[in-house]
């Protein structure tokens, strides 16, 4: 027995978002599920493979994989916004090239990651001086900084778990992240302070040190996040440190 059908509107009524996880990551898609409205927003997840302990070498790789990742998804699918979920890789990379090879992989109005909401974020506050805690060794920290440089953001000072094991840097607990971001914040006169990394577990804590330490709070994932439903022109559905009030 054959049946007709109606077709229905694609699910994205109000948007449709992409995210390109990290194979290693976490964490990631976890936060964007708590950030984003399920009303009406279509959010579709891709994975990059990537390297389970993190270099500048392992970052780097990622270039070439990106466009073959952005083809997994959806081929119908139009995007309002596609987020590539690695702080670190981005300033490696860079968000240029990025944008180009996400874009060279499926259809969409733009592009964002960790490191290009920072700035835009950092605009937005008007932070020109950051103090960072990130999980990763000096010479991915590095990185960073030389990118966040470029937007001219000063890094004046960094904290680090100095962990090269992506598996450990997902598992670092909130209440760690809390106590090291409260101890630099007392280390001098900050705008603000960032916890890089979309692996760590920062979602929770991040009210809890802005009280603690009188600072606007930012960090990866939820840069990311405000960034992708700013340009997708979506309210999001929970609301994490100064910048999403």
């Amino acid at each position: 027995m054959q049946f007709t059908y109606d077709l229905a509107p694609q699910l994205g009524t109000r948007a449709t978002i992409g995210l390109i996880s990290l194979q290693s990551d976490e964490t990631l898609e976890h936060d964007m599920r708590r950030i984003f409205p399920l009303d009406g927003v279509a959010c579709y997840v891709t994975r990059v493979p990537s390297g389970q302990e993190v270099t500048n070498d392992t970052l780097a790789e990622m270039e070439g994989k990106l466009t073959g990742a952005a083809q997994l998804f959806p081929v119908p699918a139009q995007f309002d916004v596609v987020g590539y979920g690695c702080t670190s890789g981005t300033s490696v990379i860079g968000a240029d090239v990025v944008a180009g090879m996400v874009k060279k992989g499926c259809k969409t109005n733009a592009v964002t990651d960790p490191l290009t909401g920072l700035i835009a974020a950092c605009r937005h506050l008007d932070v020109k001086r950051l103090v960072v805690l990130s999980p990763y060794v000096a010479a991915v920290n590095s990185s960073l900084i030389t990118a966040l440089a470029r937007a001219e953001i000063e890094v004046a000072l960094l904290g680090t778990f100095n962990e090269e094991r992506e598996e450990f840097a997902a598992r670092i607990a909130p209440d760690s992240i809390a106590d090291a971001a409260q101890t630099l914040a007392k280390q001098g006169d900050f705008d603000a302070l960032f916890l890089s990394c979309t692996n760590l577990r920062t979602l929770d804590v991040i009210d809890r040190i802005e009280a603690a330490t009188g600072l606007p709070v930012l960090s990866s994932n939820q840069v990311m996040g405000w960034h992708m439903a700013q340009l997708a022109g979506v309210e999001p559905l929970a609301r994490f440190g100064r910048l999403m009030r």
